[in-house]
């Protein structure tokens, strides 16, 4: 999800990661571009060492996890999943370092998702991609073993209970995302005005416009999932999040996932680094257990 993941540079067999959040001042400017990116922070290297930062990396219900089908709990009580995007106001489209993200405007309740494990209603904030630099590997959740391509999610808040989305991330149940799996295949028709518009935000830092985008378009076909406790993939790794992870998987073409893997980590003016592996791997389930909205 939206923060500082995994990744492989192609001069380091190393994993190597970006932070936001900066813990020690260092003379950057004396450094090399490649140097700074490496380096920064220097305590950390890898989402192996999130929790030198972040003790709560550790935690009891961290994600993303492997779901294993066969343990997963038909629940019968659990209600159809409800993504209510008719009225859907997307805002921009930036690379924030780690992914390229979507927002919304997230004033009211127009934009939402309900019923299935959730209590109400829950806005619709932004949607961000992780991905590989293969097809065979991309995804942060996995299912009996299996990763896919990329992994789409739609992150959304509790508004009804908490006054910003900020307070909601800090809640344990102040956030709500669905992860779609992708796979490459046939080209997906809806997803070229998003991937026609990547160009314009290569570059870390950068933000366009990007109006009239409903990521309904975006759905699967059918919507049951699987549905657990768990937090943001990446720091400050808060255990806020009821994740919602749909069993269907949408395709895209090679040549659209190739546009996802044209971004990059850097600013323009440093030298560049892929964006690609943006993705933290499967964590303990801790004896937490996969409800499933569908007998198996």
């Amino acid at each position: 999800m939206a923060a500082r993941l995994q990744m492989r540079g192609q001069s380091t067999k190393k994993s190597i990661s970006q932070f936001c959040t900066p813990c020690t001042p260092h003379p950057l400017s004396a450094l090399p571009p490649r140097l700074r990116f490496l380096l920064w922070p220097p305590q950390v290297s890898g989402p192996s060492e999130w929790h030198k930062l972040y003790p709560i990396a550790q935690g009891d219900r961290q994600s993303p996890i492997n779901i294993v089908s066969s343990r997963a709990v038909y629940d019968p009580t659990l209600k159809p999943l409800v993504l209510a995007y008719e009225s859907c106001m997307s805002l921009s489209i930036s690379n924030n370092g780690h992914s390229v993200m979507v927002e919304f405007d997230d004033v009211d309740d127009r934009t939402v998702v309900h019923g299935g494990p959730l209590d109400g209603p829950y806005r619709l904030k932004q949607f961000h991609f992780h991905w590989g630099k293969k097809h065979s590997l991309g995804s942060e959740h996995t299912v009996d073993g299996k990763s896919f391509s990329s992994e789409l999610h739609l992150v959304h808040w509790n508004g009804k209970k908490y006054k910003s989305f900020a307070e909601a991330a800090a809640a344990p149940d102040g956030l709500a995302v669905v992860g779609i799996f992708l796979e490459t295949g046939d080209e997906h028709a809806s997803m070229n005005r998003l991937t026609d518009a990547l160009y314009m935000v290569r570059f870390k830092g950068t933000k366009a416009q990007f109006n009239s985008f409903n990521p309904k378009c975006l759905l699967p076909m059918n919507l049951h999932y699987w549905t657990y406790p768990g937090s943001l993939t990446t720091p400050p790794l808060s255990e806020s999040v009821t994740w919602i992870v749909l069993k269907e998987p949408i395709t895209i073409s090679e040549k659209q996932m190739e546009k996802f893997r044209s971004l990059l980590f850097t600013a323009e003016d440093d030298e560049k680094v892929r964006m690609v592996n943006n993705f933290r791997p499967p964590q303990p389930l801790k004896g937490r257990v996969v409800q499933a909205s569908f007998q198996s």
